[in-house]
């Protein structure tokens, strides 16, 4: 059986194909209230936010945009960005400064997910990361701290090569 947190991950994506089906096109966002998915599910509030906030991420190609109160909402948009340069920017952004090889793997997964980067283009990032991690290691001896500023600046490097090719 699945997890609510999957099951609520599920609703929302099925409202997103749901508006894609009534354009005919692909729905950039969808609006709910937090309220009512709670009682659609028999849940608190809480556990919608924890599935905003886990699910429906920058990385993962979504903003969250929420309104609280009597009569708040909460929107989800889909990021696209049609121009090479919006995406090298979008990728700069969730990169950020520093990144830690766990979080490096996520974000690949899900750029691959989104189709963004191929699974071959993926597989060669990650190697490249886990071998300058394994260089500053044994060779170098590099701080953990400089360590996650280089991955982020390698992989931004990368990411945006690739996409600006």
């Amino acid at each position: 059986m699945s997890s609510l947190t999957e099951v609520i991950e599920s609703y929302i994506n099925e409202l997103f194909e749901r508006e894609e089906q009534d354009r005919a096109a692909d729905a950039e966002h969808v609006s709910l209230r937090r309220k009512d998915v709670a009682e659609r599910f028999g849940c608190v509030p809480s556990q919608i936010n924890y599935v905003l906030r886990s699910r429906f991420t920058p990385e993962r190609g979504y903003i969250v945009e929420s309104q609280r109160g009597g009569h708040g909402y909460i929107r989800i948009m889909k990021i696209s960005y049609d121009m090479p340069e919006e995406r090298a920017r979008h990728i700069v952004k969730i990169v950020g400064d520093s990144i830690s090889e766990t979080d490096a793997k996520r974000l690949l997964c899900s750029l691959q997910a989104r189709g963004m980067i191929n699974a071959r283009e993926r597989l060669l990032i990650e190697i490249s990361l886990r071998h300058i991690s394994e260089l500053c290691d044994s060779m170098f001896d590099v701080s953990p701290y400089k360590k996650s500023l280089l991955a982020a600046e390698m992989l931004k490097k990368m990411l945006c090569g690739l996409d600006l090719a």
